[in-house]
């Protein structure tokens, strides 16, 4: 439970159909091949979660130990611990999201409230919402604002504008984007941003079903009450 995906609970068997289901990007093409036996063989070298295996390979003499020993290249475990690093990407800055006056950036930040990560437990409940109203002088409106674009940036590859599209889209939380078909919300969001010049970069159909699966992965964990 939290802002990111447990990673405790994804045990090596688990990510191998993970892999399994996976859209695998040029990049990530490495981590394609032979399945079964390559995660096997990090198993064996008693990781029980992707905590433990992410935390080793965050030293470099890890992944040259782990390559010895598992019989894979050095370069499989630099690409595997980029992807399971965007489990845990950096959280959108409240400021850089364009539907957010400066006004209740200000009165955020003065509380030590500067991106997602931060905001996220303040917001979780009306209750809570409720509070920080209070506390801040947002008013209710522009908390809910702010919990849906917080929901929206705990998905993989979700940034601040992306964010902002979704919410714009209708797709307003990170369960009815989980819920959401791939097709038709790549659609919605190619004639939204026709219209109004949103962004630049180029969102394809394989793009929007790695966002939908990502929000899969996570816990749907704001209670959406009215105030």
């Amino acid at each position: 439970m939290g802002y990111y995906v447990n990673l405790k609970k994804i045990s090596l068997d688990e990510y191998k159909n993970i892999l399994k289901s996976m859209e695998f990007i040029p990049s990530w093409k490495i981590l394609e091949e032979n399945i079964d036996d390559n995660l096997e063989a990090i198993k064996n070298q008693n990781f029980n979660n992707l905590d433990e295996l992410l935390t080793a390979l965050k030293k470099k003499d890890n992944i040259k130990m782990l390559s010895d020993k598992c019989g894979l290249p050095e370069k499989y475990f630099e690409v595997l611990k980029r992807v399971l690093n965007g489990y845990r990407q950096k959280p959108n800055k409240l400021k850089d999201f364009p539907c957010v006056s400066e006004d209740t950036i200000e009165k955020l930040e003065k509380i030590g409230l500067k991106d997602t990560f931060k905001l996220y437990d303040k917001i979780l409940t009306a209750e809570k919402r409720n509070s920080l109203s209070e506390k801040t002088g947002i008013t209710k409106n522009d908390i809910l604002l702010l919990t849906k674009l917080t929901d929206l940036s705990r998905i993989r590859w979700v940034n601040h504008t992306f964010a902002y599209v979704l919410m714009e889209c209708g797709y307003d939380s990170l369960e009815k984007v989980a819920g959401a078909d791939y097709k038709t919300l790549y659609l919605m969001v190619k004639e939204l941003n026709e219209k109004r010049q949103i962004y630049n970069a180029h969102i394809g159909e394989r793009d929007m079903k790695m966002v939908i699966d990502s929000a899969r992965d996570l816990d749907i964990e704001i209670e959406y009450e009215i105030f």
